[in-house]
């Protein structure tokens, strides 16, 4: 049967404009089709905007603390419009990389249209039949709402309209606390809003390491937000403007409620099963190769569930680029997949927990923590708070690690590094530029040596003969 072209990709958010940019510059015949506009939620609605309002309320943040380093200023007066404004205008910037000129350019035919599958090898939109060798499904996530009573009749935010504000709310809701609440949620309390979380569970950030997020909810806690752990929103209603949340005993006021409560695939209106592709509500169900049930269509990003994040829909996109134009022999490796919560301190991680390494490894894991309170730059920044915990089988390989603290998602990436290549841990113990905060990586990666060391005594009596014997001959 003829094709028209040689991949069709079905969405045009981080992983479809990888998919489509690159194939295209093989010079393969590539189709785009996105029903809004591309760039996807990170661009939007995600990653670009909330790093840059996370930065703006940083600023104010030390503006607001800088007599801790002998800096005396007025207290900052926030324009929360202008703040806004920085975000646009960051996305303005950004959009470009992403437009349809721009993949036109590479030779990527971008259609813009709601489609759906119509049989297994073709896709219909605007009227058009798209045959191809390969599809690619990329069509991302949306916010999850809970189906709380009063909710929808209220009013709430989510990620994908609290950007557009003009005007800071006095009070905000949040209900869930995991990464986009939580920095939302820090963010906004900085630029002048009190803000709750309520979270379901016993701690915020519940994918992390427990120890590090205790960090970040006792800075939460230090700051002003509001935590409820361990309570679910049970209704919400409107009563003279103001909107109740009502969770477990709690009457929250707010003027505003925030949704972050998960996130769900779009997936719906593709009409799947007459393209013989199976999912279920966490999404397209893929093999390693990243092929659904069809194994024409292949599935990536957050609509295949999993590691939801813009780094890891581009890896898996290269993943697809092999085994959809070439030959389908390669398999997607998440065995190296780090993340970030960009918080204040951050908190960053890879690999394994120290939990899940044990259940694997048993007693063969070593946990190498290093606190920042004995970095020297972190001293004199005074960015004491947090720690790098790497955790390590007996011969050094790196199982996984997570840290705490200041720049912690940048920190990650020498470890991240380490895992991609097979290092040992060791090889975090050479030399670094002093005084820097990256220095708690080598500090770490050293106290497997230390610790091995301090637990064998017959070397130690040996170096102590040896030195005693080199002493009594000058």
């Amino acid at each position: 049967m003829a094709v028209d072209y040689d991949i069709v990709v079905i969405g045009g958010g981080s992983g479809g404009l990888v998919v489509a940019g690159a194939a295209a510059q093989l010079n393969a015949k590539v189709a785009l089709v996105e029903k809004h506009r591309l760039g996807g939620d990170c661009l939007w609605y995600g990653c670009v905007p909330s790093k840059s309002l996370i930065h703006a309320s940083r600023i104010a943040y030390e503006v607001k603390h800088s007599e801790r380093f002998g800096v005396y200023t007025n207290p900052p007066t926030i324009h929360f419009k202008e703040a806004i404004a920085h975000v646009q205008k960051v996305i303005g910037k950004i959009e470009p990389h992403d437009s349809p000129e721009r993949f036109e350019g590479l030779g990527v035919e971008v259609i813009f249209g709601s489609g759906q599958f119509i049989n297994k090898n073709t896709f219909e939109v605007n009227g058009r039949k798209l045959k191809a060798r390969a599809f690619v499904i990329a069509t991302g996530s949306r916010p999850a709402v809970p189906p709380i009573p009063g909710l929808e009749e209220a009013g709430y935010l989510t990620n994908e309209q609290v950007f557009s504000l003009t005007e800071r709310p006095e009070s905000l809701a949040i209900i869930g606390a995991g990464p986009i609440g939580c920095e939302l949620g820090q963010a906004f309390y900085r630029l002048g809003s009190k803000v709750t979380l309520i979270n379901s569970r016993s701690h915020i950030l519940p994918k992390e390491d427990p120890e590090a997020a205790k960090i970040v909810e006792q800075q939460f806690r230090e700051e002003g937000i509001v935590i409820i752990n361990n309570t679910r929103a049970k209704k919400v209603e409107v009563i003279e403007g103001k909107k109740y949340v009502w969770a477990g005993d709690n009457k929250i006021i707010v003027d505003e409620i925030l949704v972050s409560a998960g996130r769900s695939p779009n997936l719906e209106s593709l009409n799947l099963q007459v393209a013989g592709v199976e999912y279920s509500t966490k999404g397209i169900n893929v093999n390693q190769k990243l092929q659904t049930t069809n194994p024409k269509i292949y599935g990536c990003g957050d609509v295949i569930g999993g590691y939801q994040f813009t780094h890891v829909a581009s890896h898996e996109a290269v993943t697809i680029l092999k085994n959809a134009l070439l030959v389908p022999l390669s398999k997607v490796s998440y065995r190296v997949i780090p993340w970030a919560t960009f918080t204040d301190p951050e908190l960053a991680r890879v690999g394994l927990t120290e939990t899940e390494a044990q259940e694997q490894y048993g007693k063969d894991v070593y946990v190498l923590k290093q606190d920042f309170t004995d970095v020297d730059r972190a001293l004199a920044e005074g960015a004491t708070q947090g720690f790098a915990k790497i955790i390590t089988k007996g011969n050094g390989e790196i199982l996984g690690a997570h840290l705490v603290g200041k720049a912690a998602g940048e920190l990650i990436h020498e470890i991240v590094l380490a895992m991609s290549n097979n290092l040992k841990v060791s090889a975090l113990t050479g030399i670094h530029i002093y005084p820097t905060l990256a220095e708690v990586n080598s500090k770490a990666g050293l106290l497997l040596q230390k610790r091995k060391f301090a637990a064998n005594k017959v070397l130690q009596n040996i170096l102590r003969r040896f030195f005693g014997l080199m002493r009594s001959l000058g």
